[in-house]
């Protein structure tokens, strides 16, 4: 994700706050709702040039994993960009990164932590300048999960011209240096960020990546799944108001 002129703005919080207004979140449940992500995930890294090698449909077996929720992001009903959010922990080892690094992430469970993998970030080509604000939108359900299952990493398997965004944005640090992979047969590399500076730093500093109890369950529970809504609305507004009972940044 390349680094957004905005972001040195000062008016950039509002600019992120005033988008989020016109964003709804959709868990990716039916067939008819895969079709569309793969379709998008698709175009964006063809357009890029990141297509992994021979691929012919972008809907891969890890996407219906027990711990993986994969969500369309829409700007006022129209489907504008898309992530996978795998919840990683020692007993189940399944996200993207492991299968990309997996001496330096079998690492870290083996020592006790859970983790966040981010992956399969995709925004569709056209809205990408219009809708400069929604990357960063899109990236924020990667905190608000970190939240919600109280994880002890964050990690964000990238090209390495992208690795200047997250240190800024997500303090994030190198965990494995850039490296040829051949599936993808260009370089990646693998970052990694602690959940604690995302919940003190980055909520500070950025209101639109605060959220309510209420909007993280929504998004990440699974105990009432016949019943819980597909389609969540932000709810960074609420929680950054000053008597807003809950901060999404307070331990």
């Amino acid at each position: 994700m390349p680094m957004d002129k905005t972001f040195s703005d000062g008016n950039f919080s509002n600019k992120l706050l005033t988008t989020l207004d016109h964003v709804e979140y959709r868990r990716i449940e039916s067939h008819e709702d895969f079709e569309d992500i793969a379709r998008l995930r698709y175009k964006a890294y063809k357009t890029h040039g990141v297509l992994p090698v021979n691929a012919t449909r972008l809907i891969d077996e890890i996407d219906f994993d027990r711990n993986a929720h994969v969500f369309g992001v829409y700007h006022d009903e129209t489907l504008v960009s898309t992530i996978r959010i795998h919840y990683v922990t020692p007993e189940h080892r399944v996200c993207q990164s492991i299968g990309i690094f997996p001496e330096a992430v079998n690492a870290l469970l083996d020592s006790g932590m859970t983790l966040i993998d981010s992956a399969r970030f995709a925004i569709a080509p056209e809205y990408a300048t219009e809708l400069a604000a929604m990357p960063y939108l899109t990236v924020r359900l990667t905190p608000v999960a970190a939240i919600y299952f109280d994880a002890d990493r964050v990690l964000q398997p990238i090209r390495p011209a992208h690795a200047a965004f997250y240190r800024r944005f997500f303090f994030a640090q190198p965990l494995v240096p850039p490296r040829r992979i051949p599936q993808y047969d260009f370089d990646l590399m693998l970052l990694t960020s602690l959940t604690r500076e995302l919940r003190s730093k980055m909520m500070k500093r950025f209101p639109a990546f605060q959220s309510e109890a209420y909007e993280r369950r929504m998004l990440f529970a699974r105990s009432n799944f016949e019943t819980a809504p597909l389609t969540i609305l932000p709810t960074a507004r609420i929680a950054g108001r000053p008597n807003s009972a809950e901060m999404a940044y307070v331990t």
